[in-house]
């Protein structure tokens, strides 16, 4: 049986989730459809984009991801520490890079000084919400999926879903289970047969950590400089 959306996450027990999305019937709508003869693999670019801009916006970090022909995988880490650092400030900001304020955030921006006490309980309510919802994989993943079905639909002069739902989520309970589907995640295209090896995979995160790593040993000195939030993600 399905589980509700809020018994999938629970970040009590842990902070690291795998989720999966589809595309609609399953179709070849980010990649080469043999059948039709046209090719969307410049989406996927739009993925990698869209998910490397989201995880600079909200507390998760993306640990690996690979965008598949009618597919994509995308394992997160939520840093519920990092998103209650953030000032009132840095919230409204990052939130206002998404979405439209309100007419309170709005005076309060440019003159909270002269706001009573109530429209500032109010605005800490707001400031609050968002805060929370900066953490959310659901909000996370909504502003992914969102965008590119926009994207693909104005592309294709068309209407419609283009994922076949919002996306399915697996909790990664322990180090042993994360770095399982780590792996798993990494080598889709190799087990699709898209590529004979992972330097050769264009779209799973694989391969920019090898490209990376191989800076690294190239220029051991600049390996002084890398700040990671999480060993696991980048």
């Amino acid at each position: 049986m399905t589980k509700p959306r809020n018994e999938q996450v629970s970040l009590e027990e842990t902070s690291f989730y795998h989720c999966m999305v589809r595309c609609v019937r399953r179709a070849y709508l980010c990649g080469a459809d043999s059948e039709t003869g046209e090719n969307f693999d410049h989406r996927k670019q739009w993925l990698v984009s869209r998910l490397r801009f989201l995880s600079y916006v909200y507390a998760i970090d993306i640990c690996v991801y690979a965008i598949m022909s009618n597919h994509y995988h995308v394992v997160l880490h939520v840093d519920q520490v990092r998103a209650q650092s953030w000032s009132d400030d840095g919230v409204v900001e990052r939130w206002l890079q998404l979405y439209n304020g309100d007419v309170l955030i709005n005076r309060w921006l440019a003159a909270r000084e002269t706001m009573s006490t109530a429209e500032l309980q109010a605005v800490s309510v707001t400031i609050a919400q968002w805060r929370e919802r900066l953490c959310s994989i659901s909000w996370f993943m909504r502003g992914v999926n969102e965008t590119i079905a926009r994207m693909a639909n104005e592309e294709d002069n068309c209407k419609g879903r283009f994922w076949e739902g919002r996306f399915k989520s697996q909790a990664l309970l322990d180090e042993g289970a994360l770095l399982t589907c780590m792996a798993y995640v990494d080598l889709n295209p190799v087990r699709a047969a898209m590529a004979d090896d992972l330097i050769d995979s264009d779209f799973p995160s694989i391969q920019q950590r090898l490209f990376d790593y191989a800076k690294i040993q190239n220029h051991p000195n600049q390996n002084r400089y890398r700040t990671n939030t999480h060993p696991a993600c980048f």
